[in-house]
């Protein structure tokens, strides 16, 4: 589980850095959260991960493997994205991204030219940076884990109360009176 969270964390850090500087998100709003992570990124990764796990295990050609992981990726991934958009503007009230202008959407959410780009990404992650971050991740203590899920957790919490504006007021009166 440990391997999953630091996966998580690392991509995910890595996914806000992609953001800021490919996207030219350099205010660090490239995800929902404040602090430097897009876990869209994390849990994707952690995605690709287990889909690996599952391919690897079953199919044992290596060309069929590739296509394997690359369809189920591709899917599995899109969905995610799919998801992770409806989510954000429903809770939100916020669009991170819109597909209306590529040519094959399905929606604004997601399109077929990113599905792909997904795909190849999924590859691209298994077979070129697995094994860089497989290395470095065996010298990353538990502890700064720890530390690094219970700052998402502060994150998640103060992006719930500032993006949402919930009183806080009414929670501490809420638990008073139940208590």
């Amino acid at each position: 589980m440990m391997y999953y969270a630091k996966y998580f964390f690392i991509t995910s850090i890595i996914g806000f850095i992609i953001e800021s500087v490919v996207c030219g998100n350099f205010k660090g709003n490239s995800g929902i959260l404040y602090g430097p992570w897009t876990v869209v990124y994390g849990f994707g990764s952690v995605l690709i991960l287990l889909i690996n796990k599952i391919v690897s295990k079953n199919i044992k050609n290596k060309v069929l493997k590739i296509i394997s992981l690359f369809i189920i990726s591709t899917i599995l991934l899109t969905i995610l994205e799919l998801i992770g958009g409806i989510l954000i503007e429903k809770i939100f009230g916020i669009v991170f991204w819109d597909y209306s202008d590529c040519k094959y959407n399905i929606g604004k959410y997601i399109c077929l030219e990113m599905s792909l780009l997904w795909g190849i990404a999924s590859i691209a992650f298994i077979y070129l940076l697995k094994p860089l971050i497989d290395k470095i991740i065996k010298y990353i203590p538990n502890i700064v884990i720890y530390i690094l899920i219970f700052l998402i957790l502060l994150d998640l919490i103060t992006t719930l109360f500032l993006k949402l504006e919930i009183k806080i007021d009414f929670y501490f009166f809420f638990i008073y009176n139940i208590t």
